[in-house]
């Protein structure tokens, strides 16, 4: 029996995680969905000035746990915090935190021995976080949404930073395939894409503003992008799966597919097309199914 869709998703009295809630886009966000009567658990590695006063000025409803989100321990850890200081499990999971070809983390410079800390930080995460809310939610029988950071990048491309690019590409491929998660077990797996942003990821590195050719006239308030996150965390129009892009251009969902139509599944030829018949599908599924129905309603977050 299918325990979705989400729907149209109120966050009065809800607990909204937030990962790089510290500044910028992710900050602004968190002042919105307190205005909604949400409480907030910022997880960040740091806090800005603002940031500080933020949850100084609203204890009791924002807390701030520190953490680096490329250690899965430390994002286990949200949800104990959540428990503790807020009584349950969030209910909205913002995978916020994220990377911009720094020096330490990036393919051209060609520096790190064993892995590239920037998919860690960048990919990883946003996976984990997924599967720790997934987790969470069913073990207490609640609906929540998951809502990931990715750009508009992650359908375009660019030669100086393919990196950054490419972990933004598997965001929206991770986006498009676990969309059924929404119907099938009530949490909501969205992305945001937005162009270019007034964030500290630009201003606090002067070099790459440089070399990319930022300035303020070309780049949206983060408050815009925060409130295209309330849109699509909130409204039942934006189902598991949505693409929601948004830039001083505008905004708009990217549909699946792009440019080109998929070659379809013809059954008196199966040798041609891509296409998955419905009942291979349902095949696939059921291990899952399975799988998410041993974690419902225990009322226990082991992760």
């Amino acid at each position: 029996m299918p325990y979705g869709p989400v729907g149209d998703f109120d966050l009065n009295g809800k607990i909204v995680l937030i990962t790089g809630g510290g500044s910028g886009i992710h900050l602004e966000l968190g002042k919105l969905v307190l205005a909604d009567g949400a409480k907030v658990l910022i997880a960040d590695q740091n806090l800005t000035p603002e940031a500080e006063e933020f949850v100084k000025a609203n204890s009791g409803t924002v807390i701030f746990q520190k953490c680096n989100v490329a250690k899965w321990a430390e994002l286990k850890n949200l949800i104990k915090v959540s428990e503790e200081k807020f009584g349950d499990v969030p209910d909205v999971y913002v995978a916020g935190a994220g990377v911009f070809e720094p020096p330490w983390s990036n393919f051209w410079d060609d520096n790190e021995d064993e892995r590239y800390a920037c998919i860690e930080i960048n990919v990883n995460h946003p996976l984990k976080l997924t599967r720790i809310a997934m987790t969470a939610l069913l073990s207490k029988n609640k609906k929540g949404v998951v809502a990931i950071m990715a750009s508009i990048t992650g359908y375009t491309g660019t030669y100086s930073a393919p990196m950054y690019c490419t972990t933004k590409h598997a965001l929206i491929g991770f986006t498009r395939s676990i969309g059924d998660a929404d119907r099938l077990e009530g949490v909501k797996v969205v992305t945001i894409a937005p162009g270019i942003v007034k964030t500290p990821l630009w201003h606090s590195r002067p070099d790459i503003m440089a070399r990319y050719g930022y300035s303020d006239e070309i780049a949206m308030p983060a408050i815009d992008v925060a409130k295209g996150y309330m849109k699509i965390i909130k409204e039942g129009k934006y189902p598991g799966g949505t693409i929601f892009e948004t830039s001083l251009a505008g905004e708009r969902t990217i549909d699946s597919p792009w440019f080109i139509a998929p070659p379809g599944y013809d059954p008196n030829n199966p040798v041609e097309g891509t296409g998955v018949p419905q009942e291979a599908l349902d095949r696939s599924y059921q291990p899952i199914i399975d799988t998410l129905k041993a974690e419902r309603g225990t009322g226990m977050t082991v992760l």
